[in-house]
């Protein structure tokens, strides 16, 4: 049972998608930790460190060393995706610095909880591209599964979470629902309960949703803004800080 977790990575940890009313962002991760405290009957201490927008490169610099010195017990751990969407992926350099990072938080004795990203390129532009480079990397680091120490969450294999359902009017961010789901699929890895009250079962098993379709306003909305992002060298993390970045008791429903 883990009474300490640290989230690391981009906007998927962070949770973009998942909007709350006060303008912040939920998440999967936050879920987790819900999940963690309802099973441990009392509060845990989380943080998260990720920020939207951000390359592998950048989260293992800024988010890694900060995450262990928290010395919690699991630290979650996913990168990579930012760095899929780029012109160029050097794929080899991608997937050594994942290993090193993983072997980082093994050797201080904390626990790697290790996420592949949930798979968005059905419903995007050049999605094939993208989706043999998730496959290519996803494959690369499969073996640190079978290391002690490390809980892999394949995501990105997930098929029903290819849904457009589950993904947020940019097609590239899950909704609340995706983050549930991918929430669900980390619990269940875990072997601790996933809290009902979620409906992930239920929504997993009504029909699909339709056919996504890639509009002009779609293009207007989302694709040309990013375009502009990467010509001029921004990202959309630039001035962000970490939502929690300390860990912070977290107490669930369930728990009290």
């Amino acid at each position: 049972m883990f009474h300490s977790y640290a989230a690391i990575g981009d906007s998927f940890t962070e949770g973009v998608g998942d909007e709350l009313p006060d303008g912040g962002v939920r998440g999967w991760a936050d879920f987790v930790a819900l999940g963690l405290a309802a099973a441990a009957r009392e509060p845990i201490g989380y943080a998260n460190l990720a920020i939207r927008g951000r390359k592998l490169g950048p989260i293992i610099e800024e988010q890694l060393e900060a995450a262990i010195a928290l010395r919690p017990e699991v630290i979650s751990f996913n990168g990579g995706g930012n760095d899929m969407l780029r012109p160029r992926m050097p794929e080899v350099a991608v997937a050594d610095r994942f290993r090193q990072a993983v072997h980082r938080i093994r050797g201080e004795g904390i626990h790697v909880l290790m996420l592949s990203g949930a798979n968005p390129t059905e419903h995007l532009p050049l999605g094939r591209v993208f989706d043999a480079r998730g496959v290519r990397l996803t494959a690369a680091l499969h073996d640190l599964a079978e290391l002690d120490g490390v809980t892999f969450v394949d995501n990105f294999s997930d098929l029903v979470l290819r849904d457009i359902r589950y993904w947020s009017a940019d097609k590239l961010h899950l909704n609340s629902l995706g983050h549930a789901r991918v929430a669900s699929n980390v619990l269940t890895a875990l072997d601790l309960p996933v809290p009902p009250e979620w409906g992930v079962a239920e929504v997993a098993a009504a029909p699909p949703g339709p056919r996504s379709r890639n509009t002009a306003a779609y293009y207007r909305e989302f694709v040309l803004p990013w375009i502009g992002r990467r010509l001029t060298g921004r990202s959309s993390g630039d001035g962000r800080t970490a939502k929690r970045p300390t860990l912070e008791p977290l107490v669930s429903d369930a728990s009290r």
